[in-house]
């Protein structure tokens, strides 16, 4: 038999083989050595050994570089081991119950303060914004200042109402907004703890936007400036429409409403919007285009006011009827002190510390109505505002003693406002009558609550524990409490136990004159008589103006709800101007202190270096 060598040579296999074992396995050996003498191939390996095992790699090659195995192992371990800890760690932090301590509720002021602002919100005229937040207010004077050929302003579209009427006085609008800014300045923190700072920062914005239109402010000089918009003139019954005689919503309005421009003899109006836009460039600085653009429209107005002397209202100006001005000489002080602020150019400084500013003003008169600020007298908060300087800067020679004057009356006044002095009479629930029992109190006691909540906020910022009335010393504590007694009267602790903020409360005032407020939103058009059955009606309005601080009640603490009584039951820009700041003064914690801001509004004051005394005259013999 023959086999095949596996080897590859042939093999003989006998069957009648005689050999022995021992021959045959001495063959086999010399065979097995014969064939592993010859090498083999790689076939023949892989039959007998098998695939090789390939040694490990002691380096890893991660295309940029080359590290060691043991490297790499030990860092994919420790992100890997990292992971799952933090994310063990996070699944614990989210599972695990945790108590959050609650938020105070707002005290009263601040809950008064959401609804004080949004009175300004149903005030606006012009084009509104998605946002306005009042459902029964449109778009509204869209036609107005359009039309006019020849003027020096291309529309007067925006701005606010006064009040229940639609009439835009810019005097008393220029007012409000001076206040709402400097209310911003101090108290910018606590409008923003209260989630209102955008908000109010908005209302100041639609003020200043609409101003610029009333005047060329991109000039450096300018010989005409809008008064008003619209008329309410009814004398000798005129039965002409306008926004007296008829009683439409701002939506409807159909009929004319004029212009009112001065072109001389303006110098109260226009130094009191030199006053809005500068302190309202103090708001915005941080928008450095819009702060230079109002800036540069009060220096030009403010230098027409000082150009053009004379009252805005003198003559047969029917602004006379609503919004006398009684003289021009504190609006100089007043804006002359913002632009001071506003541009830090001493020019201004030197000119409004000048002893004659202040005696025209009245600085030094006294008199019944000393110490009321308001819309038309400016002088208490001038002086304030002055008395800041002089407690943070302290600027010295020549100012040191007008500025004193300044501070030394800010004093008195506090004093006046005090239960203590009989300077001002009260009514038996405790209302101060700063207007001495005239009609419409309650704008006037916000006012001096606002100045006696911030003097004593300056006085507690320079480490002051209070100040002189005579012999006597009160603390700062003492203004606080009579600030809070004044608008806490408003808020409803009063013998009727009413609140005179619209929306404040459960009993508030509900028919409130008002025209937008008074006709119901019912897609029907009223004429100029037409409406004149809504604001006859005894119902209550159908739409409540939120917010809004009626005029008040009478000397005898009596009020009545008739929507045809202005003195009780209208609301003006002015009033709510000088409420919304009293409130955010006193808002927030009792006892915090050191809650205004004292450096924002000297941004843009350099440094004061004092000029020393001029030396002694030469001694003569």
């Amino acid at each position: 038999m023959y086999g095949r060598d596996p080897w590859g040579g042939p093999l003989e296999i006998h069957a009648t083989d005689s050999a022995t074992d021992d021959d045959r396995s001495r063959n086999l050996n010399d065979a097995d050595r014969a064939a592993l003498s010859r090498p083999l191939d790689e076939t023949q390996q892989s039959w007998l050994l098998g695939p090789t095992e390939q040694k490990k790699k002691r380096y890893v090659d991660l295309g940029c570089i080359i590290v060691s195995r043991k490297i790499f192992v030990w860092t994919v371990g420790t992100i890997v081991a990292a992971a799952l800890l933090a994310g063990l760690i996070t699944l614990i932090v989210k599972t695990v119950p945790r108590h959050h301590p609650k938020n105070p509720p707002p005290d009263n002021y601040t809950m008064a303060l959401h609804k004080a602002l949004k009175f300004f919100n149903a005030q606006k005229s012009g084009r509104l914004p998605r946002h306005n937040n009042v459902s029964w207010r449109g778009n509204s004077g869209l036609q107005d200042g359009k039309g006019e050929t020849g003027s020096f302003y291309k529309d007067l579209v925006g701005g606010y109402y006064d009040a229940g009427d639609t009439i835009k006085f810019n005097f008393p609008m220029a007012y409000a907004m001076t206040m709402l800014s400097w209310s911003v300045i101090e108290y910018s923190a606590k409008y923003e703890a209260a989630g209102e700072l955008v908000h109010v920062k908005e209302l100041i914005k639609w003020g200043t936007d609409y101003f610029l239109k009333t005047f060329n402010s991109t000039a450096d000089s300018i010989d005409d400036l809008v008064s008003q918009v619209g008329s309410g003139n009814t004398d000798d019954g005129s039965t002409d429409p306008n926004d007296h005689y008829c009683w439409m919503r701002p939506e409807d309005m159909d009929y004319k409403r004029p212009v009112t421009t001065c072109n001389g003899g303006c110098s109260d109006l226009a130094a009191e919007m030199a006053a809005a836009l500068a302190s309202a460039s103090i708001v915005f600085k941080d928008n450095r285009e819009y702060s230079k653009k109002l800036v540069h429209g009060a220096k030009t107005v403010y230098q027409f006011g000082r150009t053009r002397r004379g009252r805005y209202s003198a003559g047969t100006a029917e602004s006379a009827k609503f919004y006398n001005s009684s003289m021009y000489w504190d609006e100089f002080i007043w804006g002359g002190a913002w632009l001071y602020y506003a541009t830090g150019n001493v020019t201004y400084l030197d000119l409004i510390t000048k002893p004659t500013m202040a005696k025209h003003a009245g600085a030094f008169w006294g008199g019944p109505y000393y110490g009321v600020f308001s819309w038309d007298n400016k002088l208490a908060g001038a002086q304030l505002l002055l008395s800041r300087l002089r407690l943070f800067l302290s600027p010295g020679y020549p100012y040191e003693e007008i500025l004193r004057t300044f501070h030394n009356q800010t004093s008195i006044v506090m004093c006046s406002y005090l239960p203590y002095f009989n300077k001002f009479n009260r009514t038996r629930g405790g209302l101060i009558e700063l207007n001495h029992g005239d009609p419409q109190p309650l704008q006037y006691a916000a006012n001096a609550a606002f100045l006696a909540t911030l003097y004593s906020d300056y006085l507690d910022a320079a480490d002051t524990p209070g100040w002189y009335c005579g012999p006597n010393f009160y603390s700062t504590n003492v203004l606080r409490e009579f600030a809070r007694t004044q608008i806490d009267y408003i808020l409803g602790k009063n013998p009727r136990k009413m609140s005179y903020l619209v929306g404040f409360g459960t009993k508030y005032p509900r028919r409130v004159h008002h025209r937008g407020a008074s006709i119901p939103k019912n897609k029907v058009k009223y004429n100029c008589k037409g409406g004149w059955k809504w604001r006859d009606s005894k119902k209550p309005n159908p739409n409540t103006i939120e917010g809004a601080m009626v005029a008040g009640p009478d000397k005898r603490d009596g009020f009545r709800d008739v929507r045809t009584n202005y003195n009780y039951t209208e609301p003006t820009l002015a009033g709510n101007a000088g409420l919304v700041a009293a409130l955010v003064a006193l808002s927030g914690e009792e006892e915090a202190t050191g809650t205004i801001d004292k450096n924002t509004i000297f941004s843009a004051v350099p440094p004061l270096f004092p000029t020393p005394p001029p030396p002694p005259a030469p001694w003569k013999p």
